[in-house]
């Protein structure tokens, strides 16, 4: 595999010298209920059939803070710049420890959301838009962007199927969008696929209709991420 001189969206962070990496790195994105794992699973196995190591990253799996994250927001108690911080800090020591040192290996990093989800929450809860890509401007630009696009509505039903309620954070019920948490449900996530149309044309992302077919979206997944590591098409 030859080695890839990954960008990154600003300066890169002093713990990375050296970018050019053997490996690649593809971040599938897209709301709960969306369908990024079973996609993700199943990209991982064809992967290894293909003989490529895999790494998975994703929120809160820092070993850092995923803890005392996911702690923090139990008490419903954080402020939004807190919250943005938080997964920044999350998400940067993933990126240090552990998509590096795969990608120096030559393993092919499969990220469960990234930082463009990161991004969407922060402004959607009002912080400014320059203040949050700067951020996240140390973050390795990834090689492709994958973003799985469901309607709101869809959403409640996907959400349901698998829980009784629906999250609150999710439901983006920190926001005063409405006292229900099914009414808010719908408004925060058309205001975050309203800012991933935006990312979308800026960062040039893959847009996925995620209401297709498990085997549809799968064989396209494959056939984009196989043109990238010179596989045959699927």
């Amino acid at each position: 595999m030859p080695l890839k001189d990954h960008p990154f969206f600003g300066r890169p962070l002093p713990e990375v010298r050296d970018a050019n990496f053997a490996g690649k790195l593809f971040a599938i994105e897209g709301a709960d209920g969306s369908g990024r794992s079973t996609q993700i699973a199943q990209l991982s196995q064809w992967l290894e059939a293909n003989g490529f190591a895999v790494r998975h990253m994703g929120l809160r799996r820092s070993n850092l803070v995923a803890e005392e994250l996911e702690d923090a927001k139990q008490g419903n108690v954080l402020t939004h710049t807190t919250l943005s911080l938080f997964y920044a800090t999350d998400f940067f020591d993933q990126l240090v420890h552990e998509i590096i040192p795969a990608l120096r290996a030559g393993l092919i990093v499969l990220a469960d959301r990234y930082i463009y989800t990161l991004m969407a929450r922060a402004i959607v809860r009002g912080a400014d838009r320059d203040w949050t890509r700067n951020l996240y401007s140390p973050a390795l630009v990834p090689d492709a962007v994958f973003y799985f696009r469901v309607g709101a509505g869809q959403l409640v039903e996907r959400n349901f199927q698998k829980n009784p309620t629906l999250d609150y954070w999710e439901s983006g019920m920190d926001l005063g969008l409405s006292r229900d948490m099914f009414d808010s449900f719908i408004k925060y996530q058309r205001l975050i696929a309203t800012e991933f149309q935006r990312m979308a044309k800026d960062h040039a992302f893959t847009v996925i209709n995620a209401n297709l077919r498990v085997e549809t979206i799968q064989r396209d997944l494959r056939r984009q991420i196989g043109r990238h590591l010179g596989l045959p098409a699927v």
